[in-house]
């Protein structure tokens, strides 16, 4: 039979264990912690991203205006060159004989003037004197006149072939780089056309040609109807030149043309910029990336690009209230740059936007702010070395009293 004080004690450990049996309530969790970024609306400059061809700010060929046998180049190809520069020498004899032929002619002419002139001065004096006729003078006066119009062909063209010989030594028209020779000693060049010798291009600012299509020009007419683009002249439009490499080219440029016509072959515009080519890195033919500033956007928000979330029905943010309920926005997202989004619809002054602990928020629910950090963990993942939550709160309770209770009662 069973003593009372071992059925007192059997009693005692069966309630210990039914208590233990009983859930636990569980403590309310708190609102989660999320990094968020107070935004307000500014002007944004209005960039695109396009892909244009380097072309030389001048360009001339330097051809053979006179006939004859090319004796010698004179300068290093792929030089610099200077405006009249001597670049190729062609054969100066025959020209030079030409000169002297002319030279000869007009002093035959010359001659000639100065006798017509004594024979019209004597007839004019005579004349009084009824000792020539009146025809005799008009034939004197008229072979006076003849004689002077040939002292004038004749200089002339003593001065058309003092500049045929000047043509035999070929300068450079513009100072740049001169290119390859194009056509070799020995040849004859100039005979029936101006003979092509080489090209010389001046690099020191390069020209870069690029096409903005029409859509797009439409739809920024458009916004700046609406007033939420300012668009800028071309002399305030700022291009960069972003390398093979990615580094942005150390100069900027000046949109310096805009075309007025549709390419009816593209159906683009053609735009051209300026840009200062001072160590002639930049090569003309180059196919470059530019980031063209064509104006600003007013009253846009610029935010980071984690947060801004799409599904089906479009781009949309978080946003945390002054009450620290949180509420879906629906936004305009454009015209993504270093990161950021530019909003341009959505939003309004001072919106808290969440970045980082998206994932622990629903619409509607409580959040706590706190100011976002660039480079904190985004989604609220815990960092490097840092327990999830749940896992610390766990190891950090102490074990439940049941299981040992229940150890002693099957002992007993």
């Amino acid at each position: 039979m069973t003593s009372p004080v071992r059925s007192l004690a059997l009693g005692c450990a069966i309630l210990l264990a039914l208590a233990a049996c009983k859930p636990q309530q569980q403590p309310e969790m708190p609102p989660p912690e999320v990094g968020v970024v107070k935004v307000n609306p500014q002007a944004v400059p209005l960039q695109r991203d396009l892909v244009g061809r380097l072309s030389p700010f001048r360009s001339s060929d330097v051809r053979a205006r006179v006939a004859g046998v090319l004796v010698k180049r004179v300068y290093k190809e792929g030089s610099d060159v200077k405006e009249g520069q001597v670049l190729f020498q062609i054969d100066p004899a025959p020209l030079q004989a030409s000169l002297s032929a002319a030279q000869a002619n007009l002093a035959s002419a010359q001659a000639t003037y100065a006798n017509a002139k004594v024979a019209a001065d004597r007839a004019r004096q005579l004349a009084p004197q009824n000792y020539v006729s009146k025809s005799d003078v008009d034939n004197a006066e008229a072979a006076e006149r003849s004689a002077a119009a040939a002292v004038q062909q004749a200089q002339a063209n003593v001065s058309t072939a003092r500049i045929n010989l000047g043509y035999a030594s070929v300068t450079a028209p513009i100072s740049g780089r001169a290119g390859k020779q194009q056509v070799t000693e020995g040849a004859l060049v100039g005979q029936s056309e101006a003979t092509l010798l080489t090209t010389v291009d001046q690099i020191d600012q390069l020209y870069v040609n690029f096409s903005l299509s029409v859509s797009e020009l439409e739809s920024l007419q458009r916004a700046q109807s609406n007033g939420g683009v300012e668009l800028s002249g071309t002399s305030e439009s700022k291009v960069q030149v972003v390398l093979s490499d990615g580094t942005v080219y150390g100069h900027d440029g000046v949109l310096d043309f805009s075309d007025m016509v549709v390419d009816p072959a593209t159906g683009a515009v053609t735009l051209r910029a300026l840009i200062p080519n001072p160590e002639q890195q930049l090569l003309p033919g180059m196919f470059v990336t530019l980031k063209a500033t064509l104006g600003e956007r007013k009253n846009a928000f610029v935010v980071p690009q984690d947060a801004v979330l799409r599904d089906a029905s479009g781009a949309y943010v978080f946003v945390v209230g002054a009450d620290g309920k949180v509420a879906r926005k629906n936004v305009v997202a454009e015209s993504p740059r270093n990161g950021q989004w530019i909003v341009t619809s959505g939003l309004a002054a001072n919106d808290q936007v969440v970045v980082s602990g998206v994932q622990k928020v629903r619409d509607g629910a409580t959040a706590k702010a706190t100011p976002w950090q660039p480079g904190a963990p985004a989604g609220g993942a815990p960092a490097a070395g840092q327990q999830p939550p749940a896992q610390a709160q766990a190891e950090a309770e102490p074990a439940p009293p049941a299981a040992a209770a229940s150890d002693d009662a099957e002992q007993k």
